[in-house]
């Protein structure tokens, strides 16, 4: 088993997958991990879409003017959603289990990108959000924060250069 450091140095984005589908023991393991996931007052305001179709996901690759091309390739997609009237802090909840997602999907051999969806817009001008709502049924009081692709890798990078950690942005006791 991989330490949690080796898995957070090693995951990198990933854009580009193979066909090769995902394990059904896999994605039930990242969404049990999405589960666990932090909440203020354990709340839990989330909710997760699989995406699997390649028409929703190759609509999902067009809901942004840019940044979003990859999606089409993946072999799925997981939308993080959250009810907005359950938590103040609707976006650092699903944030986090955005985060367990791709840390998951790293712990398993999967490659993962986080593609932004609140404060996005297509080429046409129409939110993200809007977009994923109309094409996924989602219902309203629900806020989308992200979208995470994920599949086998396609391509390898170089884990983390610690040597490029900006240690001078820590601070102790006081700025």
């Amino acid at each position: 088993m991989k330490e949690l450091i080796d898995i957070i140095t090693e995951r990198r984005s990933t854009r580009k997958f193979t066909d090769q589908p995902i394990e059904q023991e896999k994605l039930d393991l990242i969404l049990k991990a999405a589960l666990m996931a932090p909440s203020s007052k354990r709340c839990t305001p989330w909710h997760f879409v699989v995406v699997e179709d390649a028409n929703d996901l190759q609509a999902i690759s067009e809901s942004r003017q840019m940044g979003s091309a990859f999606v089409s390739g993946a072999k799925m997609a997981i939308v993080v959603l959250a009810e907005e009237e359950k938590s103040d802090v609707w976006v650092e909840d699903a944030s986090i289990a955005a985060s367990y997602i791709q840390l998951m999907a790293e712990s398993l051999g999967l490659g993962s990108c986080w593609v932004q969806v609140r404060n996005r817009k297509n080429n046409d001008g129409e939110t993200t959000e809007n977009v994923l709502k109309k094409l996924l049924n989602i219902p309203d009081g629900l806020r989308a924060e992200c979208v995470i692709a994920l599949g086998h890798k396609g391509e390898e990078k170089a884990p983390f250069d610690q040597s490029k950690l900006k240690l001078d942005r820590i601070h102790r006791g006081k700025f």
